[in-house]
């Protein structure tokens, strides 16, 4: 089967859980923004883990689907129509050949996500389905979706694990206006005055409309970094440095006034100091933040983050391994 695309909405991309071990060649991980939502909308379909769907930003496509399926919807609250009539989000949904798949208006977060039984069967680009834009690789043709595209559908799958046909209230993310984003300071946190420290971690921050799957600036007090000679190598401004590699979740400052936080689709390296670096157990919170969301940047301990990461693979495990309760 596929899905004829009427129309595509804001930014709809393919994607899956991310292209691993080419980044040090350049090539981000990417993948699904928000994993966990991701992950619940293909566990109601009866996908696996790696099985690829679609990611859409605030502004959904209109689908028509050419054969019996089963989809569902997840993350962002956003109204589901079939043939204009509503359906839920967060439940697993049955169509027809010849539905029609629409979307009503975003009410929070950024993005949400469509999972056909089956999964978006387009080629694996080094070992992945996820769409890079930047590098024109993965996804549908290595862009975001047009109107006019036909996407392939894999063959329903045969799960073991029990039929699951709506997550419950308590596993279903939030989408909050104040949110608190736990990082570890470093690499170049000391490059940073005692007032540019205190205000990335004492202060709040606004997410600004300068946001995509690159990267999220965010605006507030500034954290000014210290006037000390720069490096042979290194740029004119305190921000920069010999270029380094980056981390995902890097936290740049440039200028000491806008901080950016690195997501899945950045580049590799480049020649910004980094002031912090986010845990990665809270990566999906950038996907469930609107433009105007206050943030906190919370720091913790190495232990700390490793209990958090821990903590959410025992989630994702427990979604693959049984009936979600």
């Amino acid at each position: 089967m596929s899905l004829e695309i009427l129309t595509p909405g804001l930014a709809t991309t393919v994607q899956d859980r991310g292209r691993f071990g080419y980044y040090r060649f350049g090539i981000p991980q990417g993948g699904a923004m928000d994993q966990y939502s991701a992950a619940l909308a293909n566990r109601l379909v009866g996908n696996g883990p790696d099985d690829a769907l679609l990611e859409c930003t605030y502004l959904g496509p209109k689908i028509r689907v050419d054969a019996h399926t089963v989809l569902a919807i997840t993350g962002a609250p956003v109204d589901v129509l079939v043939n204009g009539e509503p359906v839920a989000e967060y439940e697993r949904v049955e169509l027809g050949a010849g539905d029609e798949l629409s979307f009503g208006v975003i009410r929070g977060g950024a993005k949400f996500f469509i999972a056909v039984a089956g999964g978006i069967d387009v080629p694996e680009v080094l070992g992945s389905r996820s769409t890079y834009p930047i590098g024109k690789m993965g996804g549908f043709e290595g862009r975001a979706l047009q109107a006019g595209d036909v996407v392939p559908v894999g063959a329903a799958p045969t799960s073991a694990l029990p039929r699951l046909d709506a997550v419950p209230e308590a596993w279903r993310p939030s989408f909050e206006r104040e949110v608190a984003v736990r990082i570890m300071f470093g690499l170049y946190d000391h490059k940073l005055t005692d007032e540019g420290r205190s205000n990335l971690t004492d202060e709040e921050w606004t997410l600004t409309p300068v946001a995509d799957r690159m990267g999220l600036r965010f605006d507030g007090p500034g954290a000014p970094w210290k006037q000390e000679e720069q490096p042979f190598g290194a740029g004119q401004d305190p921000s920069n440095i010999t270029d380094a590699g980056y981390a995902v979740g890097s936290i740049q400052i440039p200028g000491g006034t806008q901080p950016i936080v690195l997501h899945c689709d950045a580049v590799s390296g480049g020649g910004y100091a980094q002031a912090g670096t986010v845990i990665s157990a809270d990566m999906d919170l950038f996907a469930r933040m609107a433009p105007g969301t206050r943030v906190r940047f919370v720091p913790v301990s190495m232990d700390e983050a490793l209990a958090a990461r821990a903590e959410r693979s025992a989630r994702f495990a427990e979604i693959w391994s049984g009936e979600v309760r």
